[in-house]
């Protein structure tokens, strides 16, 4: 992968790089199609200066929220593409990790959900087999709950409290996973900013 990206604003190597790091963070670091990394793997960015705007000398300049929110945008959807561009990719799926200790470890938690191979197959074969994910949190490393566990799958809760939820509706599920963007969220039950999933109706 070779992306470049280039702006018309006037901004400085010591502006424009945390920008694009900080954009990169939270997309081109947060994908996987298969774990593994080209060694070509890069991600540039020029600033023109042909807009001629005003200087700024720093990335947190109030100035430039609609720049980083721009920028913030593009990668995401770049990234995107990466993944949807695999070989072979049939599914999008989207992972969100709470109430882990730190946004460190939320993000190893969450890829070691997205390269468990156990993960994928279950997901290919449109099975909401939520002991996957729980396999996946605890071989991760980061600390997590084992007895305050909770899995969904298209917003729709299977797993609280380490427990499959009472009443449980497998059909809805099944329809979710039969589409191609797929949503798995599990809380770890660690961290301050833990949110329990509302069952959908």
């Amino acid at each position: 992968m070779l992306g470049y990206i280039f702006t018309d604003a006037m901004l400085p190597h010591a502006v424009l790089q945390p920008c694009l790091t900080q954009a990169c963070g939270k997309s081109f670091n947060c994908i996987t199609v298969d774990s593994d990394t080209s060694t070509s793997d890069t991600i540039l960015a020029f600033a023109t200066g042909a807009a001629g705007n005003a200087a700024v000398a720093a990335a947190d300049d109030p100035a430039l929220a609609g720049f980083r929110a721009a920028l913030d945008a593009l990668c995401l959807e770049l990234a995107h593409q990466v993944v949807k561009d695999g070989e072979g990719a049939q599914k999008f799926i989207t992972i969100r990790v709470t109430g882990a200790a730190s946004n460190h470890d939320a993000r190893t938690l969450g890829m070691a959900i997205a390269n468990s191979p156990l993960v994928k197959t279950a997901i290919a074969g449109g099975d909401a087999n939520w002991g996957r994910i729980v396999m996946a949190l605890g071989k991760a490393g980061p600390a997590i709950d084992p007895d305050n566990l909770s899995v969904a799958f298209g917003g729709i809760e299977i797993c609280a409290r380490s427990q499959r939820v009472e009443g449980y509706d497998e059909a809805p599920v099944a329809a979710h996973l039969a589409g191609r963007a797929i949503e798995i969220a599990a809380d770890v039950g660690v961290g301050l900013d833990r949110r329990r999933f509302t069952p959908a109706i």
